[in-house]
């Protein structure tokens, strides 16, 4: 697992040029995280993808609408279940039966499109990162981040769409924390490596954790008897 990670590219995509919502906080916590890959040696780069991450969005809704539709539309067919189903699954369910043929073919299309975007990007870079979230951990008692920093969720999972272009990627992904805001929340950031290199996104990760000292450390309030939040 221990490598000398001088030299690796990382790319720094942060809020997507303005189109992720991100909550006040994630990004300076996350930048001073990279200053941690800088002290290895690293080369860090703010570098958004050229690709239009609306398709990326539109593709990743399809595809979920699709698997969830196969996977729970027995249970919506009976209308005897179907109410036991909730609002969320429910409207996924109905998107994935509103669904072509040539919907899912289109969703496939862009996703290929992504893989070989990327593919040609770890040309030049080593790894793509991100904020692990848009929001740092909120009530139990909520459902789900309806805003984040004024703008409005239009769906119940929009508020953790930063961790689509991972998903679509085919690539190995993994979490590292960044470390904790003002009031003990925390936040990580992702690193996405290139596809079957999952060896070397164990590698930089286990530099970063040997070279990160305390934040590996603190645990989040709510692991220590303090209630996240009101």
């Amino acid at each position: 697992m221990d490598r000398d990670v001088k030299g690796m590219r990382i790319a720094w995509a942060g809020n997507w040029n303005g189109y992720l919502s991100m909550e006040e906080g994630i990004l300076p916590l996350c930048e001073r995280a990279l200053d941690t890959f800088t002290a290895l040696g690293c080369e860090v780069d703010a570098k958004v993808p050229d690709f239009d991450p609306t398709q990326l969005w539109q593709c990743w809704l399809t595809l979920r609408h699709w698997g969830i539709a196969g996977s729970l539309g027995a249970l919506y067919s009976d209308p005897a279940k179907r109410d036991g189903l909730k609002p969320e699954a429910r409207w996924e369910v109905e998107g994935g039966l509103a669904l072509s043929a040539m919907d899912v073919h289109k969703a496939n299309v862009i996703r290929s499109a992504w893989y070989e975007y990327l593919r040609t990007m770890f040309e030049h870079y080593d790894y793509l990162a991100l904020p692990t979230a848009q929001v740092f951990p909120f009530a139990a008692e909520l459902d789900w981040p309806t805003d984040i920093a004024g703008r409005s969720m239009d769906t119940y999972h929009r508020w953790m769409e930063v961790v689509i272009p991972g998903l679509l990627s085919g690539c190995p992904v993994i979490s590292v924390p960044a470390g904790f805001n003002d009031i003990g929340l925390p936040m990580g950031i992702q690193l996405i490596g290139r596809h079957q290199a999952d060896l070397e996104v164990l590698q930089i990760a286990r530099a970063y954790e040997q070279a990160s000292g305390d934040i590996l450390k603190r645990l989040p309030p709510s692991l220590i008897g303090t209630p996240l939040r009101r």
